[in-house]
């Protein structure tokens, strides 16, 4: 396999700006750019019609400048949406640049090797449009927003689609709005290609209607301040998060740490993760390559450059400096390379939907690597990937429903001070959908949902303990689960002496699942999860 190699979005340190800001100015500006970023996220969450969004906060939301450098991010969401979007914006711009967009144009994608992996997360990019003396206008920032939809047609949530074609509707890079009104073409051409066009529709509109929550807050704040543009507000936010980022490096030892980690499917797959981490201090970088990795799987779980460098990114900085703002310039000294083709770094036509299963498992190897250098901030393997779930079939009357996706965590493993989180899946952000949400949604019954007792290893720090759910579906009819589960054999190892945790438990009827395919599921059917626990950090 050839080698593919992602910097980060610009290497290079932006030019200074050309209007200064004091400290107290730039705290103002920084604080009122956090606080519209999250007035975005909170607009869209009320108004999304996917629970996975509304409930569990599965999303990202940004605000860009002309260039497409991610300036800042709301704090609810995910690092493998938000790290994805920040680096999707200017794919997006490299196709329509600012200067060629007219107001009242809205663009979108769901491409999954320009943004966040899988055919399901559909990003749309919202134009600020600020009128010149003259009369004319130019975009001047843009806020992006990339959620989980319910349903993109295809095979759905589940790992068993060959290929990426048959995983659901491919949307390249287009205008969703073209001068305030609707491209008919293209929603016509979605919303035949989905099997709830009306979800998809609401969730389309709730992402725009997000974007001009925050167009709306950014130009009031950009004439409180006689800004005419984001532009050196931006310089200066990134050239200090670089600098800062750069100045945390510089205090580590140089070298390279090595890694890996092993993790199962349910058919008893083993994909092995290796991470070789460079410290180079002198330029206050560090270089992540995972050569050695396993190479692309059959089953729809492998993960695009994109989201790989997004969890990658995040699990350093969690390490590093978490306490600095995400965005451009602190994701700049960090770059990732992976081999063109293998797990991590998948190609069109290789299957991707279930790419968290990996991706979210990527930390465990990561950590290990770091550990060796700062092992005070490191911790102990978690149970990786949430679990998910998605349940479809008919009701007694006929009409069809497939339920959103809904996920749940095992255990965190045991961190240098703190013991491990219980049913808390690190790294992402995801929330529980709450089971009455769920029940609401389709005909499901949930039997049992409780923490797994000795589920996390023991050590200086226990591990977090996974869960235990079980749940049924009240219908006379045959339906479907798409189920994406993961260490159900090699348990969550402990570091530095801990003990391992409890693999996990995939069980229908209490026969074990030992396929990725989606399952045929009768009346009466249960489904059992015993997520894993978390291993111990340290010796007791």
């Amino acid at each position: 396999m050839s080698k593919s190699s992602t910097a980060s979005p610009d290497t290079a340190s932006p030019a200074s700006p050309t209007r200064t800001f004091d400290g107290v100015e730039l705290e103002i500006l920084w604080q009122s750019l956090i606080s519209t970023v999250n007035e975005q996220a909170r607009s869209l969450q009320r108004s999304a019609f996917s629970p996975i969004v509304r409930e569990a906060g599965d999303l990202a939301n940004a605000v860009f400048d002309r260039r497409g450098r991610m300036v800042a991010q709301a704090v609810t969401g995910t690092p493998g949406h938000i790290n994805s979007l920040a680096r999707g914006a200017g794919a997006i711009l490299e196709r329509y640049p600012p200067d060629e967009l007219s107001p009242g144009d809205v663009l979108i994608t769901n491409d999954p090797y320009l943004t966040a992996g899988q055919l399901l997360d559909v990003t749309v990019l919202y134009p600020v449009f600020k009128e010149n003396p003259d009369g004319t206008s130019r975009a001047i920032a843009f806020f992006g927003s990339t959620i989980h939809h319910t349903d993109v047609g295809g095979y759905g949530i589940g790992a068993g689609a060959r290929d990426v074609f048959e995983e659901g509707l491919w949307i390249p890079i287009c205008k969703l709005m073209r001068g305030g009104s609707r491209n008919e073409d293209v929603w016509d051409f979605v919303l035949a290609n989905v099997r709830e066009p009306d979800h998809m529709q609401g969730d389309l509109h709730a992402q725009m209607a997000s974007g001009e929550v925050g167009a709306q807050r950014l130009l009031t704040l950009l004439e409180e301040h006689d800004l005419s543009d984001l532009e050196d507000l931006s310089d200066e936010i990134i050239i200090r998060s670089e600098e800062a980022t750069r100045d945390s490096i510089r205090n580590l030892p140089a070298g390279t740490y090595k890694a890996s980690a092993k993790l199962d499917l349910a058919d008893g797959e083993i994909i092995d993760i290796c991470c070789a981490v460079t410290i180079n201090p002198e330029v206050g970088g560090i270089h992540v390559d995972y050569d050695g990795s396993s190479p692309a799987s059959r089953w729809g779980i492998n993960v695009v450059l994109n989201y790989t460098h997004a969890y990658t990114t995040f699990t350093v900085r969690s390490v590093l400096n978490p306490e600095i703002p995400n965005n451009h310039g602190s994701l700049a000294p960090i770059s990732v390379a992976a081999p063109e083709g293998s797990i991590v770094n998948a190609v069109v036509p290789q299957p991707c939907t279930a790419r968290h299963v990996v991706g979210m498992f990527l930390p465990n190897a990561l950590l290990k690597a770091l550990a060796q250098v700062r092992p005070e901030a490191a911790m102990a393997e978690g149970s990786g990937a949430v679990w998910t779930m998605q349940v479809s079939g008919n009701r007694e009357d006929n009409k069809p429903f497939t339920t959103a996706m809904f996920t749940y965590a095992g255990g965190v493993g045991g961190r240098y001070a703190k013991p491990g989180l219980s049913a808390c899946s690190y790294p992402t952000g995801v929330a529980a959908v709450p089971v009455e949400v769920v029940e609401t949604s389709a005909p499901l019954r949930f039997l049992c949902k409780e923490l797994r007792e000795n589920s996390g290893g023991q050590g200086r720090q226990q591990g977090g303990a996974g869960q235990t759910v079980e749940f049924t579906v009240d219908t006379t009819k045959p339906w479907q689960l798409n189920a994406v589960t993961s260490r159900l054999s090699v348990a969550p190892e402990g570091i530095f002496g801990g003990e391992a945790g409890a693999s996990g438990q995939f069980l229908v009827n209490g026969e074990p699942v030992r396929t990725q395919s989606r399952l045929d599921m009768q009346p009466g059917d249960v489904v059992r999860l015993d997520l894993p626990g978390g291993g111990g950090y340290g010796a007791d």
